[in-house]
């Protein structure tokens, strides 16, 4: 009788709030737990949230997700995984018993249709790859972070958060790599960026900053360059009709396009990740030198006279 009184008394909310404090130590992302309440408040806590665990149903479940499900696909599917691991938390304390009404195989996945059937997969505006090199060329008339930041993600292939939050710890120019932390990377691992001459040279020109640890130090003291800065940058220089992010549409479509470099060693470069966790097991190395090669005709496709001009520079 205790148990079912403190079942009855413990709501859906305090349960979800116990969980989020209790998981948020493992989670990477400080705000991830941040994330987790807000999703929750907004959309379940209103319908769900004063419910003991253990009187939650389907339709309870089905009244929360139905009204987002098609209109914000991705965060419905967020919320209705959210509201599965709390039940499971609720039920692994017994304060609920039977089947968890938010499950999703061979339960609501007869109810609603996939994810996949209704959201649309968004598409970065992106550079064709046969306009790059004169782009480069318009890009490197102009000297300022902003300019010199939006030069070596297009060289790096890499994301715009992994180049602007970029640190002098992380490049190693002695051994040609620089070392993205997991804790900044999209998939959680560490990754290795091989460092082209190109990238060398641009990397060897700008000013450090002495009480600043990044490359592109933003004008508040300790904080990077605004993310919206590459943005502005390509909306001055007249190329508002493509996204900083499609810079890596544009390497995939000239790699795919333009060279007969292996699929697997252009996703890694991209910091894709290709493997099933059976394969992961066995693959230990992340194709390095392969991709040093590979990004080495990217700069020189991108900048054929600067890499001409390094050469000869290096043979004198």
């Amino acid at each position: 009788m205790q148990r079912r009184a403190e079942a009855l008394a413990t709501t859906f909310e305090s349960v979800a709030l116990d969980y989020i404090e209790s998981q948020k130590a493992g989670w990477k992302n400080a705000k991830h737990a941040s994330q987790w309440t807000n999703t929750l408040r907004t959309y379940a806590f209103p319908i769900i949230g004063a419910l003991p665990p253990n009187e939650i149903t389907t339709e309870h479940v089905l009244k929360v997700l139905k009204p987002i499900w098609t209109k914000i696909p991705e965060t419905a599917s967020r919320v209705r995984n959210r509201i599965e691991l709390v039940l499971d938390a609720a039920k692994a304390v017994g304060l609920r018993e039977g089947e968890n009404p938010a499950r999703w195989r061979g339960h609501l996945d007869k109810l609603f249709p996939k994810r996949s059937k209704v959201s649309k997969v968004v598409h970065h505006p992106a550079l064709p790859w046969q306009e790059a090199p004169d782009f480069m060329v318009e890009l490197r008339k102009h000297r300022s972070a902003s300019h010199r930041a939006l030069e070596m993600t297009v060289l790096s292939c890499c994301r715009t958060s992994e180049v602007l939050n970029a640190t002098w710890d992380e490049i190693d120019l002695n051994q040609g790599v620089w070392t993205i932390p997991e804790e900044r990377m999209k998939a959680g691992k560490p990754h290795r960026v091989p460092i082209t001459e190109t990238l060398r040279e641009l990397l060897l020109d700008l000013d450090r900053i002495d009480d600043s640890p990044f490359l592109f130090p933003g004008q508040k003291s300790g904080q990077a360059l605004s993310n919206m800065s590459m943005l502005m940058t390509l909306r001055r220089m007249g190329y508002e009709h493509v996204t900083v992010h499609g810079f890596r549409s544009t390497f995939r479509d000239w790699a795919a396009e333009n060279t007969a470099h292996p699929r697997d060693v252009c996703e890694q470069a991209l910091a894709h990740s290709l493997e099933s966790s059976v394969e992961s097991a066995y693959r230990r190395g992340d194709m390095f030198e392969k991709r040093r090669v590979l990004m080495t005709d990217w700069s020189e496709f991108l900048a054929p006279e600067c890499v001409s001009a390094l050469a000869e520079r290096g043979s004198n």
